[in-house]
């Protein structure tokens, strides 16, 4: 008698995302039929099989450098952002509605911007209380009346996303001063294609190494009118920058110098780089650094940082800046509770992509709810990033939530709160199978004389179990982002 040949087993069959919508699997009334074909693919793989990919991917990463610095109190560590390679897969209707969004959200902000740097004409009419924008620290008085061009300050944008568990996406935080995280968004792909190509044979997935060329375009858009080839260059803080890595991949993705301010010099109100063979005139500058570091002789005389001077070549129009001085104004956490209002004054439109529900710890009213809630709630300091100094209520200790309360009422208007969302998941080789972990996303949009955006973006993924934390210097990780074609969704 013959023993029957034992069948292999679904490496899906025993993954449950439990109460959450799921990116690979979709929610109770969403299904997500569009990424059937890629389950049915991972489902007939060996675990074994798929962890050594995700080992070789690792091994990759590491090898070819790319990597981010991670600060402790003692020390600065070099690490690989870990990478996730199963993928998070957007159908084509799911990304034309989340890149209307996006355009949406930048074309406001960057009317917000050039309105309070002009006639201010949304805190006359008090639908931004003009304390919240003129005691800002991000706020710069030195851009005022100043134009620049195509009215654009924000000319690379990245948008966070959450989608909660009825699985509609909203919009967490705005990172307008320097985003970072694009380069993981194309090198996540190229990892993908070298070790798992049988996964995307024939799937129909928008590319995303055209980043350099889009983003080098809209530099030499914004560069000074009458320049015929406009030399472009980024600046970095240098080496022991976090993201040192991304400012060399993004240098060399557009074919440009990536230089140190050291590098530069003004002269008679122009711009400079030292070359070997003496000074060569530039023309519009992709940043890595805040504002303050900029031009020690209009901002902090004690940055070594940046170029002397600079700031009223920018003025004059001798040289473009992206993104713009003085846009963070516009991703301070308290001023993102306007931006729903800022689209329907400049606009006349809905959000095409809502808020998270947030509460400014400003108000009075607010205040005493979030202290009234404060375990049920996530609070923020609204000048941080990278996840630092966040509270989330559920999951802070007594002692935690106790500390939290204290800063609230020592300075209420540093801090905002928002219910927990509950992230969506996505399916995660683990140590101990395939299991769920928390993700959100954050496009990028590239704006010169019109706006662009990446075909879906950075997905972070929180690789501790059952944290909500996602961000790389949180232990966070990342995945490949598919936005399927057309006729794919």
């Amino acid at each position: 008698m013959s023993v029957p040949e034992a069948k292999p087993t679904d490496l899906l069959s025993s993954y449950d995302p439990g109460p959450y919508h799921d990116e690979l699997f979709g929610g109770r009334d969403c299904p997500a039929d569009h990424a059937a074909l890629i389950r049915q693919r991972l489902s007939g793989l060996d675990f074994e099989e798929l962890r050594r990919r995700a080992q070789d991917a690792e091994r990759e990463l590491y090898n070819l450098g790319i990597t981010f610095l991670v600060y402790s109190d003692k020390e600065a560590v070099d690490r690989i952002l870990p990478f996730d390679i199963i993928p998070r897969v957007i159908s084509a209707a799911e990304w034309s509605h989340l890149e209307a969004g996006v355009k949406q959200r930048v074309a406001a902000l960057n009317l917000f911007l050039h309105d309070i740097y002009h006639d201010q004409k949304i805190l006359k009419d008090g639908v931004v209380p003009r304390d919240l924008v003129e005691r800002n620290a991000n706020f710069r008085p030195q851009m005022v009346g100043l134009d620049v061009p195509f009215d654009t300050y924000i000319h690379i944008m990245g948008t966070d996303l959450v989608r909660d568990r009825q699985g509609t996406f909203r919009v967490l935080e705005d990172n307008g001063r320097v985003p970072s995280g694009v380069s993981y968004v194309v090198e996540n792909r190229h990892m993908m294609q070298r070790v798992f190509p049988d996964l995307m044979q024939d799937i129909g997935i928008r590319p995303v190494d055209n980043y350099g060329h889009k983003l080098l375009e809209a530099m030499m858009e914004i560069a000074p009118q009458g320049v015929v080839d406009p030399q472009v260059v980024l600046l970095s803080p240098g080496s022991y920058n976090s993201a040192y890595f991304e400012h060399i991949f993004l240098a060399r993705e557009m074919g440009v110098p990536l230089v140190e301010g050291r590098d530069l010099v003004v002269e008679n109100d122009r711009v400079y780089m030292k070359t070997t063979n003496g000074l060569a005139p530039v023309h519009s500058i992709y940043r890595r650094l805040d504002d303050a570091f900029l031009d020690p002789r209009a901002f902090n005389p004690d940055s070594l940082l940046g170029v002397p001077g600079i700031l009223e070549a920018y003025r004059k129009g001798n040289v473009a800046l992206a993104n713009a001085i003085g846009t963070g104004v516009a991703d301070d956490k308290a001023v993102y509770c306007y931006v729903p209002r800022m689209i329907k004054y400049y606009l006349d439109q809905e959000p095409i992509i809502p808020n998270v529900d947030t509460r400014i710890c400003r108000e009075p009213d607010a205040l005493q709810y979030t202290l009234d809630h404060l375990a049920d709630l996530v609070v923020k300091p609204v000048g941080e990033a990278g996840g630092y100094g966040i509270t989330i209520g559920p999951r802070a200790s007594r002692a935690e939530l106790e500390e939290c309360r204290a800063k609230l009422l020592a300075d209420p208007a540093n801090y905002i709160s928002q219910p927990v969302v509950d992230l969506s998941v996505c399916p995660t080789v683990t140590d101990d199978g395939i299991e769920p972990r928390h993700v959100d996303l954050r496009p990028f949009a590239i704006t010169g004389r019109s706006t662009w955006v990446l075909p879906g973006g950075l997905s972070r993924v929180a690789l501790k179990k059952g944290t909500l934390i996602v961000n790389s210097s949180q232990g966070g990780g990342s995945k490949d982002t598919w936005v399927l074609e057309g006729g794919a969704a």
